[in-house]
């Protein structure tokens, strides 16, 4: 992360707009702003740009969270203008999103890189012109069986994945806060591991 100066961050999740979608895995970005929302009292109250945005601040520092209305595949159409608008730097514009390739439960931040074949990360590279952005991959995990990765992301949590994801949402929060704190590097080495899994209970023997 760049020094800010007093500057503003630029935190854009990724989903899809509507009800119809509002439950998807595609949409793990809208529900991680919401939550960041809803824990630093800032509202959604603002269309800009063809987005929802929130304006305020996390741990001190002013931010613009966006959650782009454009359908996820053209979610750089938003980032790249709100970006232009608030005068921000790509290097602090974060980005969250879902991660077909990473197991649920999942999380991975990064200060660049490629798309790795998520149309809506090409769309932010194309228009903010440059892979130099830092990112936050949250994993769902690969579709099961032979179902399609469109039809799987565009598919409800199921209820016992929406408990994991709530858990995911509360650690991806503060990794946010610790990016902003500390840095892209520092919040890389505290929340790029995978959550340890459950130990299965201990059977009480007979006596």
């Amino acid at each position: 992360m760049t020094e800010l100066d007093g500057g503003w961050l630029l935190i854009a999740g990724l989903g899809n707009p509507g009800k119809k979608y509002a439950g998807n895995r595609h949409n793990v970005g809208f529900h991680i702003l919401d939550r960041l929302a809803e824990e630093h009292g800032l509202v959604f109250d603002k269309k800009q740009s063809k987005a929802e945005v929130a304006v305020g601040r996390i741990v001190g520092q002013r931010v613009c969270l966006v959650k782009p209305r454009t359908y996820v595949n053209e979610s750089g159409q938003s980032v790249g203008a709100m970006a232009r608008f608030y005068k921000v730097d790509p290097a602090d514009v974060l980005v969250i999103y879902d991660e077909l390739d990473l197991p649920q439960g999942t999380i991975r931040l990064r200060p660049r890189g490629s798309s790795g074949g998520h149309n809506g990360i090409k769309s932010v590279i194309d228009h903010l012109g440059t892979q130099g952005f830092p990112r936050v991959r949250v994993g769902i995990g690969r579709p099961p069986g032979r179902m399609q990765p469109k039809d799987y992301v565009l598919q409800d949590f199921g209820e016992d994945e929406r408990e994991v994801m709530q858990e995911v949402y509360d650690r991806v929060a503060e990794a946010v806060e610790a990016f902003i704190l500390h840095g892209i590097k520092e919040a890389m080495n505290r929340f790029n591991m995978r959550p340890k899994a459950k130990e299965p209970p201990v059977a009480e023997e007979n006596t």
